[in-house]
């Protein structure tokens, strides 16, 4: 008996061919799907629409319709922001990009949803400051300019920035991790500051 041999790409088909089978499994058992579910289901729908001889826009529209919304978990749509995979057409390999799959036309994307960014500052309440935060006005002396990230120590900061450095203790500027708040050279500015998690809790100790 002959042994069958089978290059990386079929293995590939193989392969999502049986993460899709048992996510039609899973399907018919009532249960809602995962994002790696509905993406083998997807991709196996494009590889059979491709094996039939459709068009790239065919194959597309077959991935489309291979999941409903109805049929994931919820969150789901939002961690499957597009599948790319190459299929075999009538001129050859391409790639084939299906952006929001489970998408409805028109249907904006959740605001709540995985992967959500939420501003810092609406911890509080609508239209005031975060809790547990002070205004400093900060004055540079340098003549270069000065610049400070979100979550250093503020208290450390650049000596040539002046300000009331013993209320700045255990806060941070109020500002969105990675961003920054720049001194020119002689400016005033007046600068919100958070206090770093959990540091009212060290600093008030046990019971």
């Amino acid at each position: 008996m002959g042994s069958m041999r089978l290059t990386p790409w079929e293995e590939e088909r193989l392969l999502i061919f049986t993460a899709a089978e048992l996510a039609r499994r899973h399907l018919a058992a009532g249960l809602a799907l995962n994002a790696p579910e509905a993406i083998a289901l997807i991709c196996d729908a494009m590889f059979e629409a491709a094996r039939a001889g459709a068009s790239y826009a065919e194959v597309e529209s077959a991935a489309r319709e291979a999941v409903s919304p109805d049929e994931v978990i919820p969150g789901v749509r939002e961690l499957i922001e597009d599948v790319r995979l190459e299929v075999l057409l009538g001129d050859g390999t391409r790639l084939v990009v299906v952006l929001d799959p489970l998408g409805r036309p028109g249907e904006p994307w959740p605001d709540d949803g995985p992967g959500a960014v939420r501003p810092a500052n609406e911890a509080g309440a609508e239209g005031h400051p975060p809790p547990d935060s002070i205004e400093l006005t900060v004055r540079s002396e340098s003549r270069r300019v000065i610049r400070v990230t979100s979550h250093y120590p503020f208290d450390r900061v650049n000596a040539r920035l002046i300000f009331d450095r013993e209320a700045a203790h255990g806060f941070r500027l109020d500002l969105p991790a990675g961003a920054t708040e720049r001194w020119a050279p002689g400016e005033t500015r007046t600068v919100r500051l958070v206090r770093f998690a959990g540091e009212a809790a060290r600093e008030s100790g046990p019971g």
